[in-house]
């Protein structure tokens, strides 16, 4: 039993289960906003089941293939996947598990969900080599997170409004803008590695402001999300909101880059919580 819950750990640290509280509010906020208020504990459950297994899979794949680089990188050379707690075929099997589960629990909400299971699969899965030859890499981890909305109106209504794709494009850049802000801290490493990074590529400072432009773009798409939906007054003050969280996380950053981990995990964390329940108190009082 001991050897079970060792083990169970070990893959806590390897994916972080923890982190999926930044994909889960905004699949929960698309899915609010479709069925227009409580959706289901059926529902619930299938969307709770698909975000973490959709993020296991994903972050499975990333660990799998970045073994030879989070062994030369000291900030990552701890990391299971690295230092023989788990190996390549235990990892590879973890991966195969969520997958399956991924497309069982799209089988079960309705067809379109099964459809878009794969392709999303794959998108899911290639962010982990784009920053061996592309910087698009942080869009395509913003891409990855930003499907989670799609999903969640996929499950309710088996339709993609444009207020979901608006919704998603937030997140696209909300989640490529805080990467690009994390990964100030391999900024050298990645040059000295060739990895394709835009701060290895361009540095600091232009990484900082191309950040504060992907997080202005978030707050417009929320903003136009909002008005799409035809939301009320609460939920703009939950999009306008975050533009002040946003904000302080930029100046976090910028003051102090050992604070990147603070402003990548504690704020971005209470960011979504707090615009989901906004988002509730805007539809129970609406």
């Amino acid at each position: 039993m001991q050897r079970v819950i060792q083990k169970a750990k070990d893959f806590n640290e390897l994916v972080m289960f923890e982190h999926s509280i930044f994909s889960l509010p905004f699949i929960f906020i698309a899915m609010v906003v479709a069925a227009d208020g409580w959706f289901g504990f059926w529902l619930l459950f299938m969307g709770i089941l698909a975000a973490l297994s959709a993020r296991n899979f994903a972050m499975g794949v990333n660990r799998y293939a970045d073994r030879d680089i989070d062994a030369q990188n000291p900030r990552t050379a701890s990391r299971p996947n690295v230092d023989g707690r788990l190996d390549s075929f235990s990892i590879l099997l973890f991966i195969l598990v969520n997958a399956v589960i991924f497309v069982a629990v799209a089988y079960m909400i309705n067809p379109l969900a099964l459809k878009l299971s794969l392709p999303i699969l794959f998108v899911l899965g290639s962010y982990s080599y784009f920053k061996r030859f592309s910087s698009m890499a942080h869009i395509i981890l913003g891409i990855s997170l930003g499907l989670a909305p799609i999903a969640g109106v996929v499950a309710v209504s088996a339709t993609i409004p444009l207020w979901s794709m608006l919704l998603s494009l937030g997140v696209v850049f909300w989640v490529a803008g805080f990467d690009l802000l994390y990964s100030l801290q391999d900024m050298a490493f990645d040059k000295e590695k060739g990895l394709h990074s835009i701060p290895s590529k361009y540095g600091a400072e232009t990484t900082l402001l191309i950040s504060a432009i992907f997080h202005t773009l978030t707050i417009l798409f929320w903003a136009l999300f909002v008005y799409e939906a035809n939301l009320g007054y609460i939920a703009y003050f939950a999009a306008f909101g975050s533009a002040l969280v946003l904000a302080f996380e930029q100046e976090l950053v910028r003051r102090d880059f050992t604070q990147i981990n603070r402003a990548f995990f504690t704020v971005n964390g209470y960011l979504g919580v707090a615009f989901f329940a906004l988002i509730i108190l805007d539809r129970i009082v609406s």
